[in-house]
């Protein structure tokens, strides 16, 4: 008995000794907490196939842009008024000529992109305006001289051509395919630093009535856009070009606050092949001018509805007058195309082709009217 105690003693305190050595230096052979086996059943995320596991690098999209980007620098020429007293014979008895007119030249600079083979760059309008000499630097270190085939300044687009040998042109991408979230990179030359790429998201799409334009339809991003961003590339992940960045919202320091918009690049594409053909923009025009209709505008003038837009004035002599449209009519469609507001009415007439007739539907008295409108040519704005 007291043999069997004595095994009994020993199986135990080795059987203690080698569970202490195994809680100490193999844990996980226990199955404890913490020893790698899961206490609580947990859904781990598995990367997407279609989605690298590490965080994306933009470098492909980049190298493919940027060899189409361009800095654009201008000069024009500033001339000082001649003082009055420079037109009295005494002064020229005495200076002669010597107090002419003085002039300097005036620099800035902007970006632009590199859209054929041919040559042919889309910019602002307002980076170019007025300019007597237009400069544009390649990636590659060329510096070339560039003409202005034209601009448009309703929509901030205008176009240039360089010559000198072949460059780099850029990839479009496909605009209408683009979603909010969707990555873009800001290509351009701000504060003339060079050329610099920014990075963000699409903010927003169809963006207008901002005052920045006549016709908007913007891409809002938060991509850093400078001054001297003007004129550059927005392209997607892909390195294609999905819009010309254009404006920024800022305050008082001039900088980006993470607003920004960009001319969508099927809209910039249209009218720089209008510019290239004809050398300008042709858009339809009736002579109306629009507004919205408020709850309170529509129950005030017993409307019967807010769609539309209240016709304000209608200029004399003009395709609408001659039409029959008078004011406080309410436009309802054009063509067949809801008309919603005074935009979306500007850029449906803007559609129209000069010389064709088109169709109308306005409400008058709560009836509805149809009438046939002889469209006229939208005037040429005048310079800003």
């Amino acid at each position: 008995m007291r043999n069997l105690w004595l095994i009994f003693a020993q199986t135990a305190t080795v059987a203690v000794s080698v569970l202490f050595v195994v809680t100490t230096l193999k844990p996980e052979w226990l199955g404890r907490p913490g020893s790698g086996l899961q206490v609580v059943e947990l859904r781990q995320a598995t990367p997407s196939p279609s989605l690298p596991a590490r965080a994306a690098s933009y470098s492909d999209a980049v190298r493919k842009a940027v060899p189409s980007v361009v800095n654009i620098f201008t000069s024009k020429e500033i001339k000082t008024p001649r003082h009055p007293f420079l037109n009295d014979p005494l002064f020229q008895q005495f200076f002669g000529d010597r107090l002419e007119e003085d002039s300097q030249r005036a620099t800035s600079l902007g970006s632009g992109v590199i859209v054929s083979p041919k040559g042919y760059i889309l910019t602002n309008h307002h980076v170019v305006e007025a300019a007597d000499e237009i400069e544009v630097a390649l990636a590659d270190g060329r510096k070339l001289k560039a003409k202005a085939v034209g601009s448009d300044l309703e929509t901030d687009i205008a176009v240039l051509q360089v010559e000198g040998g072949s460059v780099p042109a850029i990839t479009f991408g496909d605009t209408d395919a683009m979603r909010v979230g969707d990555v873009v990179l800001a290509i351009g030359n701000p504060y003339g630093f060079g050329q610099t790429v920014t990075m963000g998201i699409v903010s927003a799409l169809g963006r207008s009535q901002l005052g920045i334009n006549t016709f908007e339809n913007f891409i809002q991003t938060d991509a850093a856009i400078n001054p001297g961003n003007s004129g550059g590339a927005l392209v997607d992940a892909a390195g294609n070009l999905v819009g010309i960045n254009t404006a920024i919202y800022s305050q008082r320091s001039g900088g980006s606050l993470g607003i920004g918009f960009a001319i969508p690049a099927s809209s910039a594409k249209q009218i720089m092949e209008q510019i290239i053909q004809t050398g300008g923009v042709t858009r339809g025009w009736i002579g109306v001018e629009a507004r919205e209709i408020t709850p309170e505008m529509g129950e005030s003038f017993r409307l019967g509805a807010t769609s539309g837009v209240l016709i304000e004035g209608v200029l004399r002599g003009g395709p609408a007058e001659r039409a029959g449209l008078k004011p406080g009519d309410v436009l309802v469609a054009i063509e067949g195309k809801p008309v919603k507001d005074p935009n979306s009415m500007l850029n449906l007439v803007a559609a129209l082709v000069p010389g064709k007739p088109a169709s109308i539907r306005l409400r008058r008295d709560n009836k509805d009217v149809e009438l046939q409108v002889a469209v006229g040519k939208r005037p040429t704005p005048r310079r800003r």
